[in-house]
């Protein structure tokens, strides 16, 4: 919107400025003028009868000139836009081209794209790769059960019993400070040889599994012994499905001891710090363990929750928040005498990746207060789960409470909400160190089906918030088979290096019998994991036969895509999903949001829609007509759509059986015919297997004809049709050249270069010397230029990229041009199709120069014209440049062109920032509209920490009093100052712990965020238009026009007087959103569309829950508080707290 300018000084003398119908001449004011109501003065923007601006808008100093009239800009225009059409007719070449293809007719067939067959086609052969590894999971999950029922469970067993693969060992080794190299425990690691595989990424061995087991598990443990034992036998077949499908990738079991077998063998990455990898904390495992749940935390605030222990609880809570998935809803509250939510979310949430973080901002505001009442926290909770006016996951239900003890059982509130059903698990957590009874806490897990659970220390935090995960798991074993169902994860990143991947899970059983009565066993053994990597889905679908601007996408319950050529995170996280909705994808709008919801519902369907699409620099958003045709892929949970622009229907496939003509055309990619023929860049598509790739594309074109000189495109190890294609335009746009460029010359119209694009891979730029200063992608179909202007029609102009940050255009030489594109198209039969984009580069000065001339009251090659002073002349854009502001701006917002040298080195940038108030009173008057969006997958530097980061943290100091008083030497207070103690010196940067530097990934240098974008582009007014900005003696007169077949932008005004009438900048810069884009508060209250998993395992009537856990608190040592306290009484100073990760023990 507009915003409110400054008034100065008194105004012009002349006839009242009241808005005047101008009929015939643009639109009068109305929605699309972004005027609010009522508010502050504001410039204003009145419409004036060409009569009135004579004598009413002289330039001051200037009296003999008046400003230039309706008419006389509109001559202007039309000299531009004859100037710049002449231009592309001779030089750009798009009838000639036509030309050329319709005489090399019989070189080439129209083949049509079918979008349903197509559609239906790719959900068949993805829904084929994704059932090969359903086959193989089930045949690891069968294996897994049957082995660990047959395996003898051994008390005695050792490490030097078991001999593996352990992952971490070379990094291990590496440490001196490694625990195991202490322990000189290496003796049962093999150390084996790799090699590098390019489907894997990495160095692997296909002759063993390896096995990671986390950093805070004690790998001597008889029970991680006894795993390794019975899951060795699982090699063979990891083997053996590898040898019916060699296109497996990572195959993986993670056990619910957190021990990880993986196969082939590939040394462990290993992170700078310490590594937090747990399996039973990643997407797939968590997906995989459990069925979708509805949990609320609760969290007791009450005063007697000491310093570190409200510490252990904050981070007990968020790392409770990362065991839970997309399929899960969460709400977070607070409770002492009463409760309340600590975040803005009144209601459970979908447990996202942003709702997680809103919480872990919020819980770290929690403070300690008051008096403990577990009543009013049950009370939230249990109102909470049977809100059923909300979306939620209608699945499991819970609350999980932390608390460092309390007498009351509340067991009122159970009878009142949960019994006899027992509908909610309740799971209850006694945090720090104390000597309260725990009994009415284990009383009230024990009584609601769920467990309880000590967290004393920070060690033990991981552990415990993950394992509730086992009571979960027990409906899913009692249900047997029908809870054997495989399920597709959300894209992720591989933490072994695969890049983005999906994976196939399937819940792994125990089947053994407890005690003398044959009691079925209810615990889950783990999870097993096959991946598939998104370039694998991506390769079965049609790759150049969609044109530019088609393409395929895939997405699944959630609305989240799988496949989506907007799909690009700039940096992952390792512990997170990759969560990108359809509509965050691409510019959301009514027709989208439909589409989005029939896919979910797994229906068929096709739909055309005029839309926006966003450029590929997103600098730019269009308005255009789109095709989309969905079908669901069978088996899965996913749903595949096809994007055709109308003019992709058709396309063109090189028939080149003349091996004479292949030859012929081939030595026009030959260096030595640019010197004649013009450079071409060829796109870096994969046209054959043993094409070495390359960046720098000189060295891929000799790459390419070095290999052409040992195959031909009929090749079985190539790709014939990209092959064909890409010679068959080679020859066509040396044509191209012969017929029109050659004999030209360049300079008589100010042009640097003339270049044509193809489909086919091709880019020719005339002359070679033009080539040095070529910066488009050598790709077309990744050239923005080249997708502009296959989507509008007429020429598209397109300045040189310019951020207001950077320093201005250096015009030296030149060198800096404007590009000015067309497409081609072709009528072939009936048949429309758009093969090709034609254009030319302006010389930014010299068309300056021509610019000025044109919009000038010169009517032929003469000087300037001058103005007597007994006469009345209309000022020009070239005489009067002192007074009069004359730029071109294009469909963006951005200037293309002006009359005033000093803005040249200016040309590129968005014009807000060349004259803020003239570019916002062409927006309130619709001549742009705006488009607000976020880029959900943006990177940004790490934010500096604040203040508060480096404040000490606060100690308890106990008086003189506390110290005489025997009964405080055994107190909470005493055992929290202990840990205080003890805790800072063994874990002092734990509570500060990154776990993005803590797993040594990038993200320690940059991390993912949310960036709002905005972009603009032309709105209603297509007419010519005059306006004032009215703001007293500072107003300004403006005429804006579009001109015809461009995407250009023709305006006339006068300078500004003064400063002080600025209304503001609108800003089009892409700007950081702090609070994680648009605000998560409002957005939870209407949730997008999404349909959880088909079926729920929550209940199963012979489920025994005699197993709820049993704890007792941990006795303080007095000896151990009275050295403590001595050491205080002599003053020893708190530990300093440096920003780096000390090792965890590695015990549990």
């Amino acid at each position: 919107m507009a915003v409110p300018a400054r008034t100065c000084g008194a105004s012009r003398p002349g006839p009242a400025r009241t808005a005047l119908p101008w009929p015939g001449h643009g639109p009068r004011p109305g929605p699309g003028a972004r005027r609010p109501p009522s508010g502050p003065p504001r410039p204003l923007l009145l419409l004036l009868p060409p009569l009135l601006l004579l004598p009413l808008f002289a330039a001051p100093g200037a009296s003999a000139y008046s400003f230039p009239q309706q008419h006389t800009m509109q001559h202007w225009a039309r000299r531009l836009e004859q100037e710049i059409d002449g231009v592309m007719r001779i030089f750009g070449g798009v009838q000639q081209l036509r030309e050329i293809y319709k005489d090399n007719r019989n070189l080439f067939e129209v083949q049509e794209n079918e979008p349903q067959k197509l559609v239906e086609k790719v959900a068949g052969d993805i829904e084929s790769l994704l059932d090969r590894k359903v086959q193989a999971l089930k045949r690891l999950a069968d294996a897994a059960e049957n082995f660990q029922k047959a395996h003898r469970w051994q008390d005695n067993i050792k490490e030097e019993d078991i001999l593996y693969y352990d992952a971490k060992a070379d990094a291990e080794l590496d440490d001196p400070e490694s625990e195991d190299v202490e322990r000189g425990s290496k003796a049962s690691t093999l150390r084996l040889d790799f090699v590098e595989d390019s489907n894997f990424k990495n160095k692997v061995n296909y002759s063993y599994t390896a096995v990671q087991i986390p950093t805070d598990i004690y790998k001597g443990s008889t029970v991680i012994l006894n795993e390794l034992n019975w899951t060795e036998a699982l090699e063979n077949v990891f083997i053996e499905n590898r040898r019916q499908d060699p296109t497996l990738l990572w195959q993986v079991f993670g056990s619910a001891t957190g021990v990880t077998r993986y196969y082939p063998a590939t040394p462990w990455r290993a992170p700078k710090k310490i590594d937090l990898y747990d399996v039973r904390r990643r997407p797939w495992y968590i997906q995989g363990a459990s069925s979708p749940k509805d949990m609320v935390i609760i969290v007791d605030v009450s005063g007697s929750v000491s310093g570190l222990t409200l510490k252990l609880m904050k981070t007990s809570v968020c790392e409770m928040l990362d065991t839970l998935s997309d399929d899960d809803y969460v709400n977070v509250a607070s409770f002492n005498e009463k409760a309340q939510p600590v975040s803005c979310f009144t209601h459970l949430v979908q447990a996202n990746v942003r709702n997680k973080k809103v919480f872990k901002e919020a819980v770290q505001g929690m403070v300690a207060k008051g008096t403990t009442g577990y009543k009013a926290g049950f009370e939230y909770a249990f109102d909470q789960l049977q809100n059923s006016n909300i979306t939620r996951a209608n699945c499991n239900k819970m609350i999980m409470m932390f608390t460092d003890g309390g007498e009351d059982r509340v067991q009122d509130v159970f009878e009142k909400y949960n019994w006899p059903n027992r509908t909610v698990r309740v799971f209850t957590f006694s945090v720090g160190q104390h000597n309260y009874d725990v009994t009415p806490l284990q009383w009230m897990a024990c009584a609601n089906k769920g467990y309880y659970f000590e967290i004393p220390s920070i060690g033990a935090i991981r552990i415990n918030t993950q394992e509730y995960l086992d009571v979960l798991g027990r409906p899913m074993v009692l249900a047997g088979k029908e809870a054997k169902q495989v399920q597709w994860t959300n894209v992720y990143e591989d933490a072994l290096g695969l890049g983005l991947v999906v994976t196939g899970t399937l819940p792994v059983f125990n089947l053994t019998q407890d005690g003398p009565g044959e009691k079925k066993n209810q615990l889950i053994l783990g999870v097993m994991g096959i991946d598939v990597a998104l370039n694998d889905i991506k390769r079965l679908t049609p790759n150049y036969t969609l044109g530019a601007n088609g393409y395929v996408f895939a997405i699944d319950l959630n609305g989240y895509v799988l496949l989506h050529p907007n799909l690009k995170p700039q940096t992952t996280n390792f512990r997170e999903p990759v969560t990108l909705d359809f509509l965050d994808a691409e510019l959301e709008d009514e027709n989208k949001e439909e589409i989005r919801r029939s896919m979910i519902d797994g229906n068929k369907g096709h739909k055309q829609i005029r839309t926006l699409v966003k450029s590929l620099d997103e600098r730019y958003v269009d308005e255009v007509m789109r095709n989309y045709t969905w079908v669901p892929i069978r088996s899965t949970n996913y749903s595949l759509g096809l994007v055709l622009p109308p003019y992709s229907t058709f396309y063109l496939q090189a028939n080149l059986s003349d091996q004479i003509l292949q030859v012929k055309y081939f030595e026009f990619l030959l260096p030595s015919s640019f010197e004649s023929e013009g450079h071409v860049f060829i796109a870096p598509r994969e046209y054959c297997k043993d094409l070495n790739a390359s960046d720098n594309n000189t060295e891929f074109l000799k790459n390419f004809i070095e290999l052409m000189e040992k195959v031909t495109p009929d090749s079985k190890q190539c790709n014939n049709f990209l092959l064909h294609n890409l010679i068959l335009d080679t020859g066509i746009t040396q044509q191209l050249v012969e017929r029109v460029w050659r004999d030209q010359d360049l300079n008589t119209y100010s042009l640097l270069a003339v270049f044509a694009a193809t489909d086919g891979g091709i880019t020719r730029v005339f002359p070679n010397k033009a080539a040095d200063d070529w910066t488009e992608n050598p790709e077309p179909f990744n050239a923005s230029f080249y997708r502009r202007s296959l989507d509008n029609h007429g020429y598209v102009f397109k300045p040189p990229h310019q951020d207001a940050l950077l320093r201005p255009l250096e015009l030296e030489n030149d060198t800096v041009g404007i590009l000015v594109s067309t497409a081609v198209e072709l009528s072939l039969g009936g048949r429309t199709l758009r093969p090709a984009v034609v254009g030319v580069k302006l010389d930014l000065e010299a068309w300056a120069e021509k610019f000025k001339v044109l919009a000038s009251n010169r009517t032929h090659q003469d000087q300037p014209q001058k103005c007597g002073p007994s006469s009345h002349c209309e000022m020009d854009c070239e005489v009067n440049n002192e007074d009069l502001l004359c730029v071109l701006i294009d469909d963006g917002g951005f200037l293309v062109l002006s009359n005033q040298n000093h803005q040249w080195d200016q040309v590129g940038r968005f014009f807000s920032e060349v004259d803020a108030n003239l570019m916002l009173a062409l927006y309130n008057n619709s001549f742009y509209t705006r488009k607000e969006s976020y880029d959900y997958q943006a990177a940004c530097a790490p934010q500096p920490p604040g203040n508060l980061g480096a404040a000490p943290r606060g100690v308890f100091v106990p008086t003189i009093a506390d110290f005489l008083n025997l009964a405080w030497w055994t107190s909470a207070a005493a055992w929290s100052l202990f840990q205080q103690l003890l805790y800072g010196l063994i874990y002092h940067s734990w509570f500060q712990a990154d776990p993005a530097e803590a797993e040594g990934n990038p993200e320690a240098r940059e991390s993912s965020c949310v960036m709002k974008q905005t972009q603009y582009y032309f709105g209603s007014v297509n007419a010519s238009y005059n306006a004032i900005i009215d703001c007293g003696n500072c107003s300004r007169l403006f005429h804006a026009q579009r001109l015809t077949n461009t995407n250009l932008l023709f305006v006339v005004a006068e300078k500004p007087l003064c400063s002080q009438c600025e209304g503001g900048r609108l800003l089009q810069k892409e700007t950081h959103c702090p609070a994680d884009g648009p605000e998560q508060c409002e957005l939870v209250q209407r949730p997008r569309y999404r349909r959880g998993p088909h079926i729920c395992f929550d209940y199963n009537a012979t489920e025994d829950t005699s197993d709820c856990g049993r704890g007792a608190s941990f006795p303080p040592s007095l000896g151990v508080l009275v050295s403590l306290q001595l050491l205080l009484l002599l003053g020893l100073p708190p530990r300093p707290q440096p920003q780096v990760h000390a090792h965890a023990s590695r015990r549990v």
